[in-house]
């Protein structure tokens, strides 16, 4: 467009001895077709590169008009396409993970996800967070307060939700929602402030996470006994050469092998693992279990070992 701005106050300037002024008044009212009159009357010779000027620049801005049209309807079709793609992902999903908010505990807790390979759709508002992480998970546009939002991540077939906004009243609304979404589903959210525990139990929330609290708790617990937490820290539950803990269901051993309590299955000899936890099934916790302790179908076992050794064990029995 600028080269037709050129060419034209070139061609009057030569053709039409008109000063710059006049020829740059000249291309304008020619190339925008407005009416206005001439600066004086034209030549033939500058009568036909007038003629030439309004056909070329007709064409010209056509072709720019269509080229944007078409960047712009391209870029609207391949927003939809990929918004179609990410829900017919969602709709596919079953008995996954609901994160709502992408700020820093959001995205721990979705890294810590894709670890484990666990299915999660995460819901955030920010559509520029969207954008720059939208290769690291699903995501939904919108609010996770409203219902709608909620049912586009598939809460109804969700098994938990994670809702790490940072905001406590939002936090609630969310576990709100939910809750009446789905009566089964696992709610994890968290608090910026202690009163806002109860609040939340009391809406439907399953565990409640003060992170700030955790951090606390945590650097007070290396001044009064450091090599103990930094030995605990040195424990990994992710990754796959790299995992020192694993939790595993009985039935996962009593389809292998019959087994009746812990020492029947000599983790220990086995494999190496030793047994530290024992979760019944009604969810109470029992810490160094005893060897006699008698299994039961829906209880877990908490292990212990090196990679290698928890390697071997979810080789030997399947898990996982």
């Amino acid at each position: 467009m600028v080269l037709v701005l050129v060419f034209g106050v070139l061609g009057y300037r030569i053709l039409g001895d008109f000063t710059w002024i006049e020829a740059v008044y000249m291309t304008i009212i020619t190339v925008t077709t407005v009416g206005f009159a001439e600066v004086k009357p034209l030549d033939a010779h500058t009568q036909i590169f007038t003629v030439f000027l309004i056909v070329t620049s007709v064409f010209i801005f056509g072709y720019a008009i269509s080229v944007v049209t078409e960047y712009l309807l391209g870029r609207n079709s391949l927003q939809t396409l990929k918004k179609k793609k990410v829900k017919k992902k969602i709709d596919a999903l079953d008995n996954h993970v609901v994160v709502c908010g992408f700020g820093r505990n959001g995205k721990q807790a979705a890294e810590r996800l894709k670890a484990y390979n666990k299915p999660f759709v995460v819901i955030e508002k920010n559509k520029e967070i969207i954008e720059r992480h939208e290769n690291e998970a699903l995501f939904i546009e919108g609010d996770a307060n409203e219902d709608e939002t909620l049912l586009m991540a598939g809460i109804q077939r969700a098994q938990y939700l994670i809702t790490a906004v940072p905001d406590d009243a939002t936090n609630l609304f969310v576990v709100l929602s939910a809750r009446q979404l789905n009566q089964k589903l696992f709610i994890i959210s968290r608090a910026s402030e202690v009163t806002s525990i109860k609040k939340l139990r009391f809406a439907g929330a399953n565990k409640v996470i003060m992170p700030d609290k955790i951090g606390g708790d945590h650097m007070a617990s290396l001044v009064v006994m450091p090599d103990l937490i930094t030995f605990m820290d040195q424990l990994s539950i992710e990754g796959e050469h790299t995992t020192n803990l694993e939790e595993v269901e009985i039935e996962d051993f009593t389809n292998q092998m019959p087994c009746n309590s812990l020492r029947d299955l000599d983790l220990r000899k086995r494999t190496g693992c030793t047994i530290i936890g024992y979760i019944e099934p009604d969810g109470n916790y029992i810490i160094n279990p005893e060897a006699d302790l008698e299994l039961q179908p829906k209880g877990k076992v908490i292990v212990l070992g090196r990679p290698e050794q928890i390697r071997k064990l979810n080789q030997m029995f399947k898990i996982g």
